[in-house]
């Protein structure tokens, strides 16, 4: 697959951002993000030369909205100087046909960054967008908009709630106001970023895989963890997530004590999203930073016996959750819980993570940003996906179209 760029600019918001908001300061969260883009590509069957003009003149009215996109970051000051000076904005054509991507068993994901505007790791810079998109075209007249958004004042619900404000304003629908007000609740502290050895251009040494669970495989899965469930009282089923996870997990488990002949501690880490689950609740589209990493951890005798027991792995990671979706309701009435919770938790998580002691296996949940939904005129996307991200041992967890399966998409280092 060739993709060919044929055109580049820098899309500016129809209005000037105000003087008052012209400096942007991160959130806490934000400063511990690792230098790096959130992601994703959506893809559409169809697209007429109206609606493909619509993007432009649409991401023109929302950026005033969202005005720190239209900015530079200064790494000095951790601060988005918001001058307006442009989100990036590339159109593309592709010497191939939708339908012949869509339907590849063994795609090879790192062929999908093509299909951005940007390396994922080129950010931080002075001169790097905080927002970057391509409108790649197929032969077909099928049509992939490739997006990237800083993630020093981004994660991937933000991107979401970006995703759905551009496609209403599109389609003439009611405008979506995002919130900023992270950094007024967790002011930066002057934190470095964690870094996850991501550099700025596609690290060949990490092999990306994407791993396709259906909704019958599902349901097999889940029909496995009915007894266990059952027996310790839960109503509600296992989630699709909470199934993926622990297979994927096990897996890793298991293939980490073949490389180094016996099994190491372990740190499962999975990603809850803040939003709507503090008392008081955040506001819906609360943009930046808004998430709790909740660790799993196992000795290596329990790393040994767990990567065997796929019902008391499962119930584990359950519960894990459970009990972080819990502590996000202390998060705004305890500013000091919150901080240890959101960040100081994860710090701690990371850097155990990096002992040679330790298998660490990061798990991040997408699948429920209503991505299948967002219509730009287009009709809605028949797709969703993400590339090769510079992360290893780190599953992305996508919904599927008919909303009921999993994609998971992972990277590894050295494997064929």
């Amino acid at each position: 697959m060739k993709v060919n760029v044929v055109s580049r600019k820098l899309v500016k918001p129809w209005k000037e951002t105000p003087p008052q908001l012209r400096c942007y300061k991160i959130s806490l969260m934000d400063e511990i993000n690792p230098s790096m883009h959130v992601i994703r590509i959506l893809y559409y069957s169809s697209s007429s030369d109206h609606h493909v003009c619509t993007l432009e003149d649409s991401l023109t009215q929302i950026l005033p909205r969202f005005y720190p996109l239209a900015g530079r970051y200064d790494r000095e000051n951790h601060q988005v100087d918001c001058n307006d000076e442009g989100a990036e904005y590339l159109t593309a054509l592709v010497d191939c046909q939708l339908h012949q991507l869509i339907a590849q068993t063994k795609l090879r994901p790192e062929h999908l960054n093509h299909l951005l505007p940007l390396e994922i790791g080129a950010s931080d810079e002075p001169t790097d967008p905080l927002l970057a998109l391509q409108i790649n075209r197929f032969q077909c007249g099928g049509l992939a908009i490739g997006a990237c958004a800083s993630h020093r004042i981004f994660d991937s619900a933000s991107l979401g709630i970006f995703l759905a404000a551009w496609a209403n304003a599109a389609m003439g629908k009611p405008v979506i106001s995002p919130n900023f007000d992270s950094p007024s609740y967790f002011p930066p502290d002057n934190l470095r970023p964690h870094q996850f050895q991501e550099s700025r251009t596609l690290d060949e040494s990490i092999v990306s895989r994407r791993y396709i669970f259906d909704k019958n495989a599902i349901s097999r899965l889940r029909g496995m963890l009915e007894t266990t469930w059952k027996s310790n009282g839960i109503e509600v089923p296992p989630s699709r997530v909470v199934t993926v996870s622990a297979v994927l997990s096990q897996a890793l488990l298991r293939a980490d004590r073949a490389k180094h002949g016996k099994s190491r501690s372990s740190l499962i880490g999975q990603v809850i999203n803040v939003r709507e689950r503090t008392i008081p609740p955040l506001p819906k589209h609360s943009c930046g930073t808004w998430v709790v990493e909740t660790f799993l951890e196992f000795t290596a005798e329990e790393s040994q016996g767990m990567d065997k027991n796929f019902a008391g792995m499962a119930l584990k990671m359950r519960d894990v959750i459970v009990q972080g979706v819990r502590d996000c309701a202390r998060i705004l009435s305890d500013k000091e819980f919150g901080r240890w919770l959101m960040v100081d938790m994860f710090l701690e998580g990371a850097k155990k993570a990096e002992s040679p002691d330790y298998k660490a296996i990061f798990i991040t949940d997408f699948s429920k940003f209503g991505e299948y939904e967002v219509d730009f005129g287009f009709g809605k996307p028949v797709w969703i996906s993400m590339a090769a991200v510079p992360l290893e041992d780190h599953f992305i967890l996508l919904n599927t179209k008919n909303n009921d399966g999993i994609e998971a998409w992972s990277g590894f280092h050295g494997i064929s």
